[in-house]
């Protein structure tokens, strides 16, 4: 860390125990990311609950290049639970940022479409065509939720393929629509 870690404590009198684990947590976290610039660790006890006993309130503000970062999670009954949920909060954010500033950040395929061509509901099975002209066999059990009975020719699906004995084939085909993932 670039500056001193600064710790508030209010309404509570924190323990040297409790101090040092969050001393300990923060110069971890600078391990995680090696860039941070300041951290700001706030222990709060603000009122006691009348069902509840004292609940511990952390919150840590961390700055990094470009970027603040701010974790707060629920407060606990117990201090040292309460501390290791921010800190692993905040270890958690940190990489999160740490990733995106790499340009490492997972990007998601959105599962290929196609429109069901022929369908044989005896037989259990049907053909779709895939949005760049192949047709592509489905088998009744392949159709995710039981839906295969809900398909008619023209419905547009989201399938995932795979090569199966006689050439494509879709392993799950799920129906696209107001009701429908």
């Amino acid at each position: 860390m670039q500056l001193p870690l600064q710790l508030t404590v209010r309404n509570i009198a924190l323990s040297e125990v409790a101090e040092a684990d969050i001393r300990e947590k923060a110069a971890l976290l600078d391990g995680y990311y090696g860039q941070i610039i300041g951290c700001h660790v706030t222990v709060d006890a603000p009122h006691r609950h009348q069902h509840k006993g004292l609940l511990y309130d952390v919150r840590i503000d961390m700055t990094v290049p470009g970027s603040e970062l701010a974790i707060r999670r629920e407060p606990n009954e117990d201090i040292y639970v309460a501390i290791r949920d921010a800190f692993d909060a905040a270890r958690r954010q940190l990489e999160d940022f740490a990733r995106l500033q790499r340009g490492a950040v997972k990007t998601h395929e959105t599962p290929p479409h196609g429109r069901v061509t022929q369908l044989f509901p005896e037989e259990g099975y049907g053909f779709l065509e895939s949005s760049d002209g192949r047709e592509i066999y489905f088998h009744r059990n392949s159709v995710l939720h039981g839906g295969f009975k809900n398909l008619e020719i023209g419905s547009e699906v989201r399938f995932a393929e795979e090569e199966g004995e006689k050439g494509p084939q879709a392993s799950t085909v799920a129906l696209v629509g107001k009701h429908h993932v």
